[in-house]
């Protein structure tokens, strides 16, 4: 099916636990932190237990463009051989609307001596990436971008400058993780502290530090907003990522929804990721609490929120606002596809979003003609997470499905491989 997925996606709920074992893919964030930092490395690296989706794929060909041998010896592995140095691309990078990448690869590629170009799709040019280009200019760094989104253009000169960089993380983690990586290549030791408290989803940070550390970066975190690096380069290294966090949340899903029982293979503790926070939420269901925080497991948001949709008590999420930038605004979009699915189910109020729940809300629907056709956006969480309401709800369409392959490219083939049947539809 992932192949040549059809224009849309009809889900037939199951009516009966959903259970069987699921390894989810490898996780995205981890493997595009490795690459990076493979490719910033002298030697060889074999990465394992990697992810290769959309998002993967573009940041190796990005990395293959200047300069880095990456061959894939089996479907989750990356052999990296690099000089430890990047080069100037003979192109613009072009890297759709993979935030991690663009974001990453804006602070890398200012260790190049030449001038480079990131730019992305049309929904990535209206990302912010603004404060990740004020702090490298803060570094010395000669580099524009006209609108506060890509394209960012980095005129290097091989120099990644040294001292103290202040960064606003309000939006974004990815900023300050993007930094911390290139700043092994400093001419003297560079400290990252954040301007002001607020910072995105800070377990991120610690996936890049720990991602760091195993490349043999000398990093030291200062106190609760700042980080000291030493301009140690990278050495190669053999590394295994992890299960992804994020998909793993769609599983979890499925076991509260269904009744069933999913074995991911891995332990529930053994996730490093902020989104495995999620599973102790959806684990109450149908009793989640009243109010849950999602600022620091942002991409878990849409996941719990299709499952709040049949909770027994209202949900409001709160700490989300970063969502309203991430591939689409997830707030708006979440709220109006539960409203697709039944008006009046969710609501938007300033930067919360507010789930309505209905623990009766599958059998009131379940006698109805009519199709609730999910608009995804281009967004393969809103494509996964909506997918859920279609375990219980009759009637579920999801539109561009093939929109999963961003992250989870055998996503219909597990669903299917747990016996939901999905049927293709204009």
């Amino acid at each position: 099916m992932t192949d040549a997925l059809p224009p849309a996606l009809a889900i037939t709920p199951p009516n009966r636990p959903l259970s069987g074992r699921v390894s989810p893919p490898g996780s995205k964030s981890i493997t595009n932190r490795a690459l990076l930092l493979a490719a910033m490395a002298e030697g060889t690296s074999r990465l394992t237990g990697a992810l290769k989706s959309k998002d993967t794929v573009l940041m190796a060909r990005a990395l293959r463009d200047m300069g880095v041998t990456i061959d894939e010896p089996d479907a989750t592995s990356f052999l990296v051989t690099s000089t430890g140095r990047l080069n100037a691309p003979a192109a613009p990078l072009s890297l759709g609307n993979a935030g991690t990448a663009t974001r990453f690869l804006t602070a890398a590629v200012a260790t190049i001596e030449g001038t480079v170009v990131i730019d992305g799709d049309e929904d990535m040019r209206l990302r912010p990436i603004k404060p990740l280009v004020d702090a490298l200019i803060a570094l010395g760094i000669d580099a524009e971008s006209p609108t506060g989104c890509p394209p960012v253009t980095i005129h290097g000169t091989g120099r990644f400058g040294s001292g103290r960089v202040e960064i606003d993380a309000s939006l974004s983690s990815q900023y300050v993780s993007a930094l911390l990586m290139a700043a092994p290549f400093g001419d003297g030791p560079i400290e990252v502290a954040l301007a002001g408290k607020d910072i995105g989803a800070r377990g991120y940070v610690d996936l890049t530090l720990a991602a760091m550390r195993a490349f043999g970066a000398k990093v030291d975190s200062r106190d609760d907003g700042s980080w000291l690096v030493q301009p140690t380069g990278y050495k190669a290294t053999d590394f295994h990522i992890e299960p992804d966090a994020s998909a793993a949340t769609y599983l979890w899903g499925i076991e509260a929804l269904t009744g069933g029982r999913i074995d991911l293979g891995v332990a529930e503790g053994a996730f490093t990721q902020p989104d495995a926070a999620a599973q102790a939420v959806i684990a109450q269901f149908p009793d989640m609490p009243e109010v849950i925080d999602g600022s620091q497991m942002q991409d878990a948001v849409p996941t719990i929120a299709v499952v709040a949709a049949f909770n027994n008590r209202p949900v409001r999420f709160v700490g989300i606002a970063n969502l309203r930038v991430k591939e689409t605004d997830r707030i708006r979009a979440v709220a109006n596809e539960l409203n697709r699915i039944m008006p009046g189910l969710a609501r938007e109020e300033g930067d919360d979003l507010l789930v309505a729940s209905d623990p009766d809300l599958a059998s009131k629907l379940a006698g109805r003609n009519a199709r609730a056709r999910i608009e995804t956006y281009h967004d393969h969480r809103i494509a996964m997470s909506f997918a859920l309401a279609g375990l219980r709800v009759p009637g579920i369409v999801i539109l561009d499905p093939a929109c999963t392959g961003k992250t989870y490219p055998d996503y219909w083939d597990m669903l299917a491989g747990l016996g939901v049947e999905l049927i293709p539809t204009a």
